[in-house]
């Protein structure tokens, strides 16, 4: 009885430290690259177990922005909140710190194209569903073209950008000719 209870004692304590790293601190937001204070910050809504939106936060983060992960308890009340209707949906939600809302899996050139001119009725923009091979959700060289949607504030959508290929996703944005 006593060898028992000294073996399980001591697996106790061996497994005390991969409890510990395995702790995701989901009770506690988390902010990304707390040193880029230049890039936009978005705080991201998600499930703790989602790890198509931590690849999509990645994606965020590589390509400029900062990231304060938030995993409330009733992800449906966040969406709620900021009025996405349920037609628009994906499984994370964005919002910049003017108050745009970036719904699903939107690659981050469309988001930055979108904060430097936001047009004055928008809402944000959304990715209904979870589209293959968008940033997040790639599977191999599989791809599914896919819109962004631009979500208005009367409730009404319209076409914001179509994306028809995996590398169309990734390439930068034209900036404007200088004029002399």
């Amino acid at each position: 009885m006593f060898r028992f209870k000294l073996i399980s004692s001591l697996l106790g304590l061996l497994m005390l430290p991969l409890l510990v790293a395995c702790n995701d601190g989901s009770k506690n937001p988390k902010i990304s690259d707390p040193s880029a204070a230049d890039a936009e910050m978005l705080t991201v809504y998600k499930s703790p177990t989602c790890g198509c939106c931590k690849k999509w936060i990645g994606h965020l983060e590589a390509e400029g922005f900062a990231a304060s992960v938030e995993h409330p308890a009733n992800l449906d009340a966040i969406k709620d909140r900021y009025r996405i209707a349920n037609n628009l949906r994906s499984c994370h939600t964005a919002v910049s710190t003017q108050g745009y809302v970036f719904e699903g899996h939107i690659p981050a050139r469309y988001i930055h194209q979108f904060l430097a001119n936001p047009p004055a009725d928008a809402m944000g923009l959304t990715v209904p569903a979870m589209p293959v091979g968008s940033p997040g959700m790639e599977v191999g060289d599989k791809f599914m073209p896919y819109q962004i949607l631009l979500m208005k504030k009367d409730g009404s959508t319209e076409v914001f950008a179509s994306v028809g290929s995996m590398a169309q996703q990734y390439q930068p944005l034209q900036q404007p000719e200088a004029q002399p």
